[in-house]
């Protein structure tokens, strides 16, 4: 059985005319914790929407899973595939552990007449205490902060036992504290479910948890660097993707970007 979880093979992207994804090319394995960086504007939507199966190409090929994009029951495939999104659109004031089983039925309320078995109450219930939230299993999703949102989406996704988990800017909104909270949470994961691979999907370097192993560079809606994270995110590449002199830090696994002079640029 193949290890690899995507393959992207010179993807083209055309939207009302114009071209957004120029001939990119990605392959994540197994076990591995990719970053998507670049600013705004630079593909990093659409790159996700292959990963989620929701978005087709234009040209070229997108592989998840095995499964070649408008070759599969799309539906399907979704349902091996956790996306945690922070502008989860949930109207209803549903509980923590509610929100945590709608991930076994792919839907953001929770289906009439559908009720869990008692197995998937206790792995719904077991996740909620991986992220840290047990204390707040019945709490309603209006009166939870953004953070906590953030970590019950996470057993959400976790618990239809996913191949492949997408985060979308997780930390959008949080507070510092809330921030961390949630890449502990992230790192966690790495060690106790190995065998998933990840997208985490940002533009702050500060935000890339410590178990991150690869990085995807894209401006523009092409790839300027991709590969080892350590080999990746350089005061080099990162300057050349966001099209400013930015130094980059790394201490204790944990990342960090400032501007840089111009006089410093030329001489680093």
């Amino acid at each position: 059985m193949s290890s690899t979880v995507l393959d992207l093979t010179d993807v083209v992207f055309r939207r009302g005319g114009n071209e957004l994804i120029h001939g990119v090319s990605w392959r994540i394995e197994a076990g591995e914790h990719w970053a998507l960086l670049g600013p705004n504007g630079a593909g990093k939507s659409t790159l996700l929407g292959f990963c989620s199966a929701q978005v087709h190409p234009t040209s070229g090929t997108v592989d998840v899973l095995g499964k070649r994009l408008g070759r599969v029951e799309l539906q399907e495939l979704r349902r091996h595939i956790g996306h945690v999104n922070p502008r989860h659109p949930l109207q209803t004031a549903l509980t923590v552990h509610q929100v945590v089983l709608t991930g076994i039925t792919g839907t953001v309320e929770l289906p009439m007449r559908w009720t869990p078995t008692d197995a998937q109450v206790r792995t719904a219930d077991e996740l909620i205490d991986e992220v840290g939230l047990t204390h707040r299993r019945d709490a309603r999703w209006p009166h939870l902060s953004q953070g906590e949102r953030g970590r019950a989406l996470i057993a959400r996704a976790l618990l239809a036992q996913p191949e492949l988990l997408l985060l979308d800017e997780p930390t959008t909104g949080l507070d510092v504290a809330a921030r961390e909270q949630l890449l502990t949470v992230l790192d966690r994961l790495a060690h106790t479910a190995p065998e998933v691979a990840s997208v985490l999907v940002t533009h702050h370097l500060e935000e890339l948890p410590t178990t991150t192993t690869h990085a995807l560079l894209l401006a523009h809606g092409q790839v300027v660097a991709a590969g080892p994270v350590a080999e990746t995110v350089t005061t080099e590449t990162i300057t050349r993707t966001f099209d400013h002199p930015i130094e980059v830090d790394h201490d204790n696994g944990r990342w960090r970007a400032r501007a840089l002079p111009p006089a410093r640029l030329h001489s680093a």
